[in-house]
């Protein structure tokens, strides 16, 4: 069943959704060449504690990190190392959530470490082109796979594929909600957008194959071929107008 949220519940979210943003602009200085994936999670997990709230990965579904630290060929859930030095030329995904009074954000973005090749360089800018050709069609009468047919045509039209495994959601008291956001598929398919759906729209693409694969860890997904991948996210809020994305800040 979709969550419609009432105003309250938006109010909300938008306190914890705007903390996050700021986080994650604060991450695009912060990131750089020999700190460790667990240093990011630490700046994250302060930065979260600093403002009220608590991490929602955190043990949630047995995970060990405050956030997820995904380097290069690594898609989503990355687990945070202090062994795991970024170094000049990778590209670094990193998922937050973080709960207040119930209600939770989620969002993504992907960094350059250093000075990085045109080829990441590009994979991190159509990764986030894709979400908001995407977002379009986050519109009241719009249908949800309109999002997703969207994100998909972009990616592909610039050489990328989309990866299937991992999908947005819906989000709110609970990190994944229904309905589930593809990042690909046909047109005119699924429920009508209507006024108060949040939904977390996800775009995970890769510059080879969409295939994946999980290390041996049972939570870091990877690309199969080992070449890059990108990821960004926002929490975005479907109104009568003009779709809100909470997790955007300037």
């Amino acid at each position: 069943m979709i969550v419609i949220k009432s105003q309250d519940e938006i109010d909300i979210m938008r306190v914890t959704c705007t903390m996050t943003g700021h986080l994650l602009n604060d991450l695009a200085d912060y990131i750089k060449p020999g700190i460790t994936t667990a240093d990011v999670d630490k700046y994250c997990l302060e930065y979260i504690e600093r403002h009220g709230m608590i991490p929602t990965f955190k043990d949630y579904g047995g995970f060990p990190g405050n956030v997820c630290v995904s380097v290069n060929e690594e898609i989503v859930h990355g687990i945070p190392d202090h062994s795991r030095v970024l170094c000049e030329g990778d590209i670094v995904s990193v998922d937050v959530g973080a709960i207040y009074k119930g209600y939770t954000s989620d969002a993504a973005r992907t960094y350059p470490v250093g000075k990085i090749s045109k080829e990441a360089q590009k994979i991190i800018d159509v990764c986030r082109e894709s979400f908001f050709a995407g977002i379009e069609n986050a519109r009241v009468g719009k249908r949800l796979s309109d999002i997703s047919h969207a994100v998909q045509v972009k990616a592909e039209s610039e050489g990328f594929s989309v990866i299937r495994d991992y999908t947005g959601h819906g989000v709110g008291r609970e990190l994944h909600e229904d309905p589930q956001v593809p990042n690909y598929g046909i047109a005119g398919r699924g429920p009508r957008l209507v006024p108060g759906m949040v939904l977390a729209i996800e775009p995970m693409i890769a510059e080879g194959t969409y295939e994946t694969e999980t290390l041996m860890n049972n939570w870091t997904a990877v690309t199969a071929d080992g070449k890059l991948s990108s990821h960004y996210e926002n929490t975005v809020l479907i109104t009568d107008g003009d779709p809100e994305i909470l997790t955007l800040v300037e």
